[in-house]
């Protein structure tokens, strides 16, 4: 028996056991000091709704709706340097956007997460799919390790081949996040390599490409971008086959002066603008007004 199978018996064992007694209409008494106590476990059922996240803005469905993903959460702390850590400071930024875009109006938006919560690769661009998102949005912060004077945000698009070899590592890195002590937690739908669905995904990232150059063009004199802009690689979170994305790398969070900048109310808020209105004319364009 291989080691893996082995960690798999030690955690699916006791949940088969407590769920053929509870299938079997048993309970497990408790001893506690003399007395009984009966343990009784309240299942789902197998078609109960799974939560999605709160949809802001306007109740009218016909409104464009962008998802915002904060990337990393919970046990996934993310990159960190001068004192932050990913997690949060891309938190920070994904609720300034939110709050920039409600307060405006006109358009529905939801966060994939609000708090410190851990959400595995898969279901990040899979709340998008089901809440059937306009653009997908996830924010990131770098690391260049002990790389000194690197700065800038950049943009990702899906590729099936990295556009350099940085991208390649970088999504080399990104899509072990599921990985648990070596441990992969879950696997990518065999749908994703469906015919059909690639020819679909192929329209979706022309058209992640237009919103890309969107950001850079109203992001100039207000955002600092890295020299290679536009990037590309095959990153786990960007593939949604119908849903237009890409992920924003803000900066590097190993610079103190983009960890300044992005963890300021200053730098938050002038993300949010330019990426609002980033939105806005991306949306417009695809309504033809």
């Amino acid at each position: 028996m291989s080691q893996r199978t082995q960690i798999l018996m030690v955690f699916l064992l006791p949940v088969l056991l407590v769920g053929g007694l509870y299938a079997f209409g048993l309970s497990i008494p408790v001893p506690h000091l003399g007395r009984d106590y009966v343990l009784r476990l309240i299942l789902p059922g197998a078609d109960d709704p799974v939560d999605l996240p709160t949809v802001y803005g306007p109740a009218d469905r016909s409104r464009p709706l962008v998802v915002i993903d904060a990337g990393h959460g919970g046990k996934d702390p993310g990159a960190s340097g001068a004192g932050l850590r990913e997690k949060a400071l891309v938190l920070g930024l994904a609720k300034a956007l939110k709050d920039e875009l409600v307060e405006a109006g006109g358009i529905r938006v939801a966060l994939t997460r609000e708090d410190d919560t851990f959400l595995v690769l898969e279901e990040r661009p899979e709340i998008a799919r089901r809440l059937d998102a306009d653009l997908f949005i996830s924010i990131h912060a770098d690391s260049a390790g002990e790389i000194r004077g690197v700065s800038g945000a950049s943009i990702y698009t899906l590729s099936n081949e990295a556009s350099s070899e940085a991208a390649a590592r970088f999504a080399e890195r990104e899509n072990n996040a599921d990985k648990l002590n070596g441990v992969t937690v879950t696997q990518q739908s065999d749908e994703v390599s469906n015919i059909l669905v690639e020819l679909s995904q192929r329209r979706v990232q022309e058209t992640s490409a237009e919103f890309a150059s969107l950001i850079v063009r109203e992001g100039r004199g207000s955002l600092n971008f890295h020299p290679q802009a536009r990037r590309s690689a095959a990153l786990a979170v960007l593939r949604a086959p119908d849903v237009p994305a890409v992920l924003y790398e803000s900066g590097y969070i190993t610079n103190p002066d983009d960890a300044r900048r992005l963890s300021s109310p200053e730098g938050r808020k002038a993300f949010a603008e330019t990426m609002a209105r980033s939105i806005r004319i991306f949306f417009a364009r695809q309504s033809g007004t």
